[in-house]
Order: C-alpha cells, then structure tokens, then sequence
C-alpha cells in the first residue's frame, strides 16, 4: 500500500540525498518524492510517496527520526489531504490533428504551453489519476515525451496530520 510521508527537515546540503538514500538502502522503492521550501526559510519539506505494509513504514518512520537533519516527520495516509502533480507532455501535432487535440485539452481544463510545427506540449496539475488518464487519451496522438513533478501533498484543515 502506498504511504504519503512529509518529512520536514534542515535546509542543507546533502539531505535529500540522505533521506532517499536511507529508504532506498532498506529495499524500498520510491513511488515519488517532492522537496521544497516552507514557510520557515531554513527548513525544506520533503514529500515521499513509498509502498510498504504499516510495519515496514514503522521502520522507514524510525530510521529517517535518526537523521540529524530531520525536524518531523508526519504520515499524511490515512487524513484527509489535498495531492496534486503537475505533468507536461509533449504530443505530435499535425496540422490536421490540433483541434482534436484542443478539445481534449479543455475536457481535462488542461493548456497548452507551447506549440510548434510538429508538436505541441500540454501542462495539466491534478491527481495522478487525472495525469494518468490524460496521457492514456494522449497516446493515440503520439506522446514524444512526458514529464511529471511527482505528488505534492497538503493536510486539510487547520491541523497538521498526525506527527511521528
């Protein structure tokens, strides 16, 4: 099952790779991870989506609590939060096949960011799903090229998920 971890930690260098490397070491492979800054200029939050029963996300959970760096840490699966992604696919666009393409686009409130002779590229933020299904409808238009952010995640409401 995937678990959403917010890992708050010291804005230094060599820490996302510290905390990546720790989960990556113990076997676990890294569905997503987002880091960026917060409110408080000296802390970066990290966001990591990673598969695992409760047990083994224990483990992980306590493992990142040794690290120096690591201020809280705070398990957003099981509240109720906000996730988006961002995702930027380049799509061939022949002339005689764009308006098909524009009205995909605005079904998925999607845009597009850019346009050439032969492509297009398509910017659309929401739920892994969403991205998912877009690309899907995409395909039978040629998809050059996708890139996507990974789930950035925020707890509803005005207190904070439940710290571990």
């Amino acid at each position: 099952m995937p678990h959403t971890l917010a890992v708050l930690v010291e804005n230094r260098p060599g820490v996302l790779t510290r905390v990546s490397g720790l989960i990556s070491r113990r076997a676990f492979n890294i569905e997503s991870i987002v880091a960026g800054y917060t409110e408080e200029e000296d802390v970066t939050r990290i966001t990591i989506v990673v598969n695992g029963d409760d047990r083994e996300i224990e483990q992980v959970v306590n493992q990142l609590a040794k690290l120096v760096d690591v201020i809280k840490i705070i398990d957003l699966t099981s509240t109720d939060y906000l996730d988006r992604e961002l995702a930027l696919i380049k799509v061939c666009a022949v002339p005689e096949k764009r308006s098909d393409i524009v009205d995909i686009v605005d079904i998925f409130r999607a845009r597009i960011v850019d346009v050439n002779r032969e492509t297009m590229v398509i910017e659309l933020s929401g739920s892994q799903e969403k991205i998912d299904a877009l690309c899907e409808v995409m395909r039978d238009h040629g998809i050059i090229e996708i890139v996507r952010t990974g789930k950035t995640v925020i707890s509803r409401g005005p207190l904070p998920a439940k710290e571990l």
